[in-house]
């Protein structure tokens, strides 16, 4: 089959316009089936995340953007004393929008001596010894750095937060490449002095052995009564719930990602049958020279398959290059969605380029096949 390569490109050259035009086509359409993946794979790992089922949030009762939970801090020294408790970590967030948004910018300030053990980041730039010991020093996710444009020694303000950039982080967590990660003392005195002595979260990890939503109930029974009321829920089901009107929309999407594979289907299935009909004399010479229709059928096919998988490498590639370099992300009430490229994407669009390139060549390959030579000779 190798030695009719020059053939089959020869022919696609010979309609370069139309070759161009549905190679682009193609593209445009995998470019697009990329970043939905992207985002439903985004959404994936946040809320089905092993590790986030075997940590807990505690939020005040009946909130939910952040700025409106107030915990006592002391609540985490109540709650580290319950069965089954491994770690608490006091958290204060602030983040310039509740609302859904691409461009959100969350501050999570943690204890300094429990940032480390608390979070999987990878310093690239900075040191933590230099953070420790700057009042005001921050972390800063290597997407907002990029977005943002931050480098170590700059100052960056956000509303009445101003920090200066110690140092930018790689996360175990994607997610987390969209975070701030200051010291909680200065995070709570950077916004009035009524934050003090309050945090938004607790995030309580747990032992191996301990019944997670044993330990939900019992935390919020110990301060059903208290000064303030908390809900606890596991690390996956409150991001679920933080996302509920976003997760709505990425599953719409869903829909969007099955269109732009009907897309490449009909364009790369148009294109075939137009080549076809134009070259049914060509065919009938070819079998005349002694080609069995199995071996034109072949060729067409090949045409197809090589139109879009062309096509879709093209914006399989684009779309892998600009997701990882853009740093993208919705986020909706200090929760963030990470649009990171992966394996498995590359994998998924390299075989529905495919298998559309083979669906689309099937039926004009089958009348090319059995088109009748006396018939085709005939044609002008």
């Amino acid at each position: 089959m190798f030695r009719f390569a020059p053939y089959v490109f020869k022919s696609l050259w010979r309609h370069r316009g139309r070759t161009l035009l549905t190679v682009t086509g193609s593209a445009v359409a995998l470019f697009v089936f990329c970043f939905v993946t992207a985002v439903q794979q985004g959404l994936e790992r946040l809320t089905k995340d092993k590790q986030a089922e075997r940590t807990l949030i505690t939020f005040q009762e009946n909130r939910f953007c952040p700025a409106s939970s107030k915990l006592p801090e002391d609540y985490a020294r109540t709650v580290a004393k319950l069965p089954g408790v491994k770690g608490v970590v006091p958290i204060k967030v602030f983040t310039n929008n509740c609302r859904a948004s691409l461009d959100v910018v969350v501050f999570h300030g943690l204890p300094t001596d429990q940032l480390q053990s608390a979070r999987d980041l990878t310093l690239l730039t900075g040191s933590w010894t230099e953070y420790a010991a700057k009042t005001d020093g921050a972390i800063v996710g290597q997407a907002v750095a990029n977005r943002r444009r931050l480098k170590v020694g700059q100052k960056f303000t956000l509303g009445e937060v101003t920090v200066s950039v110690v140092g930018t982080c790689r996360s175990a967590v994607p997610a987390e490449d969209n975070f701030i990660f200051t010291h909680l003392d200065f995070l709570q005195r950077a916004r009035g002095k009524n934050s003090v002595g309050t945090v938004t979260q607790l995030e309580v990890q747990l032992a191996d052995n301990a019944d997670a939503d044993a330990l939900a109930s019992q935390i919020d029974a110990a301060f059903h009564s208290g000064p303030v009321a908390t809900t606890t829920r596991s690390k996956g089901v409150f991001q679920r719930d933080t996302l509920a009107d976003l997760a709505e929309l990425i599953g719409l999407a869903h829909w969007l990602g099955y269109a732009c594979v009907g897309l490449v289907l009909a364009l790369v299935a148009t294109t075939t049958v137009m080549a076809v009909q134009d070259r049914l004399k060509e065919h009938a010479v070819l079998q005349t020279l002694g080609l069995r229709p199995l071996r034109i059928f072949r060729l067409v096919l090949a045409e197809s398959m090589l139109q879009s998988a062309t096509g879709g490498a093209l914006g399989i590639g684009i779309g892998m290059i600009l997701l990882a370099w853009g740093g993208f992300s919705v986020g909706a009430e200090g929760v963030t969605i990470a649009f990171q490229p992966s394996l498995d994407m590359l994998v998924t669009g390299g075989a529905v380029s495919l298998v559309v390139g083979v669906l689309a060549g099937i039926v004009p390959g089958w009348q090319a096949a059995r088109a009748e030579i006396v018939t085709a000779l005939r044609q002008a």
